[in-house]
């Protein structure tokens, strides 16, 4: 039998690791923040359904606060999700790198792409997720999405007192900059060793590949991914929640 004559491989399965076990102190007191409601309902359960409606992702498993899973299991059980995704949901850690690596250790063998996003950017547009997992089947080891930013921006001495004002260092080129978003997407194996080899703290997980010296390329991003961290940021959420059931028709 030739080559030509063999069926193709399938392609690699994907799951989504979601960390969800911060507090989110700057939306102020209360609930932590992936519990906070978005048009009645918890921001996890937008982001959730996000990235569950990839047709590409099988898997998605939420890292809950390290005493919350039973609260966060019984949340996904209340909401409508899609039946052809499985869900897990396993008790985080103290960090955000400590909640993804405990996320990692439960997938099963043959999901051999991972994408790993903010709970607190709930409305990422499938497309954005999609152009992520494409970009990993074509052979980059860690995609990020990602904008070019509408702002100049300064690097500055900091100032020894908040509020003081700081020297300019320099204005960085606009053009090379971007503001980047979740999900980012790995190759699994990639992601592991980077968890496995890196122990600093990192803002996030391409920073860790970065540290490997692999490749980490850009897709575009979307407007409607950013994340939610001030009040003003929920009154945002709901305003591009209110367009979408207009769009839509429900």
């Amino acid at each position: 039998m030739s080559d030509d004559s063999l069926p193709a491989p399938p392609p690699a399965r994907t799951a989504a690791v979601i960390p969800a076990a911060g507090r989110g102190v700057r939306l102020g007191p209360g609930a932590p923040k992936a519990l906070r409601t978005l048009n009645g309902t918890p921001m996890l359960i937008h982001a959730v359904r996000a990235l569950a409606a990839s047709r590409a992702v099988s898997l998605v498993v939420v890292v809950a606060p390290p005493d919350g899973a039973a609260e966060v299991k019984s949340l996904l059980d209340a909401h409508a999700l899609p039946e052809r995704t499985d869900f897990v949901v396993v008790p985080g850690g103290e960090t955000r790198q400590e909640s993804v690596r405990l996320g990692l250790e439960v997938l099963p063998p043959e999901y051999r792409i991972v994408l790993v996003h903010d709970a607190a950017r709930p409305l990422v547009p499938v497309d954005t997720v999609d152009a992520v997992i494409e970009a990993v089947r074509e052979g980059a080891p860690a995609v990020v999405p990602a904008l070019p930013l509408a702002d100049t921006v300064k690097e500055v001495e900091p100032a020894g007192t908040p509020g003081d004002p700081e020297p300019v260092l320099s204005t960085p080129s606009r053009a090379r900059l971007r503001a980047v978003q979740t999900p980012q997407g790995f190759d699994r194996e990639t992601l592991v060793r980077a968890h496995e080899s890196v122990t600093g703290e990192v803002t996030d997980d391409a920073s860790m590949v970065e540290q490997l010296g692999e490749r980490v390329v850009v897709v575009p991003g979307h407007e409607e991914a950013f994340k939610v961290t001030r009040p003003l940021d929920l009154v945002l959420a709901e305003a591009v929640l209110a367009r979408r059931r207009l769009n839509d028709g429900f």
